[in-house]
């Protein structure tokens, strides 16, 4: 199920957000990768957001998904 924060959001905000994502994602692995990241569920949580930010993009783009008015 997609959270209802991305569902929320605009086509144009969507990609903000999914690039805010992907730059979240990259600082985690970076303290991974120097061990000093505490709590390696933060990666899983990450990339499951970056998913569904993608799939809703993509319903936005196939016409699958309207978006809300407002």
């Amino acid at each position: 199920m997609i959270s209802e924060e991305l569902l929320e959001l605009s086509s144009q905000d969507l990609g903000e957000k999914l690039l805010e994502l992907r730059e979240q994602l990259t600082g985690l692995r970076f303290k991974k990768a120097l061990q000093q990241l505490e709590g390696t569920h933060k990666l899983g949580e990450v990339k499951k957001s970056i998913a569904q930010a993608k799939t809703l993009m993509r319903e936005y783009d196939l016409g699958i998904r309207k978006q809300k008015a407002g």
